[in-house]
């Protein structure tokens, strides 16, 4: 049943639930599915989402392009701690469906000089960003193929970056693919990467299939979700919605169908009850996080 007809009750304003959007590769609808995610997770409470792609290979300029605020990221200042009022000002902010919610990105020309603040790999100050703006909900759009991350870090002795992300506190991942062969293909052999190099919380790993074209879920598709469900926490289907592949997620959310709303509800859903099975419902208030210079 999708949320709309129960829909679930907020998180705690102590709260803060961690959701890293991952892909095995690019073409997985990964920031589609972090988009759609976040305009469900803002009737929970305070939302943001991080995009961490490079400004000229993300969608989120874009996507954002117009809305009410934004200095981006490029307006925190470097060369000192930043206050909450800054970061949130930085945050450029969507309409939801209900609510609305923020976005971090670099919204500035491409001809525009690199960023003036030095934006760490690290998942750690990622998060401390998200709390010391204070925001709930923390959505990461990241940008790194997962088990090419895992491996190398595995080979190399390092914790890796997607290891970095599901090893903070109260963290849902959430896995990307394209319910094509290939798109199932990719997904498997990152999950036999993560079974091998261990570190991923597979049990409560949401796994998203982001629908390219109209129609059922393919048969591979629906082969692979029947093999997954006893692994993860949830198998979740996005289907296609023309309108989005017309005009991308730069639309108001009335543009988006019901359908699709329903299906990213669903999802915003089994990231709840994922997080209410792992760490307890309500969720526990959030750990204040050791601070790093540029931020307070």
């Amino acid at each position: 049943m999708g949320l709309g007809a129960s829909a679930p009750a907020g998180i705690p304003e102590s709260a803060r639930l961690v959701v890293p959007v991952l892909a095995a590769s690019g073409g997985s609808g990964r920031s589609t599915v972090a988009c759609l995610l976040a305009d469900a997770l803002a009737r929970l409470g305070d939302t943001v989402v991080a995009d961490l792609s490079a400004r000229l290979c993300s969608p989120w300029p874009a996507w954002t392009a117009g809305t009410r605020g934004g200095g981006g990221l490029g307006a925190l200042p470097p060369d000192r701690p930043l206050s909450r009022a800054e970061i949130r000002d930085a945050a450029a902010v969507r309409q939801a469906a209900e609510g609305e919610w923020s976005v971090l990105t670099d919204g500035r020309e491409w001809s525009t000089a690199p960023l003036p603040l030095p934006l760490p790999a690290d998942p750690a100050a990622w998060y401390q960003l998200a709390a010391a703006g204070g925001w709930q909900l923390f959505v990461a759009d990241t940008a790194h193929p997962v088990a090419h991350d895992i491996a190398t870090a595995h080979c190399a002795g390092l914790p890796g970056l997607t290891r970095g992300w599901c090893a903070l506190p109260y963290t849902v991942p959430v896995l990307c693919a394209q319910p094509t062969a290939g798109g199932v293909q990719l997904l498997h052999q990152a999950v036999q990467v993560l079974r091998h190099c261990g570190g991923v919380p597979l049990e409560r790993t949401v796994v998203a299939f982001s629908a390219a074209s109209d129609g059922a879920l393919p048969a591979v598709a629906r082969a692979a979700a029947a093999t997954l469900a006893p692994h993860t926490a949830a198998v979740v289907h996005l289907p296609h919605d023309p309108d989005i592949r017309a005009h991308g997620l730069a639309a108001r959310p009335s543009r988006i169908r019901d359908r699709t709303a329903e299906a990213a509800r669903d999802l915003a859903s089994a990231v709840l009850s994922t997080a209410h099975g792992a760490f307890g419902n309500p969720l526990p208030p959030a750990p204040r996080p050791a601070p790093i210079p540029w931020v307070v």
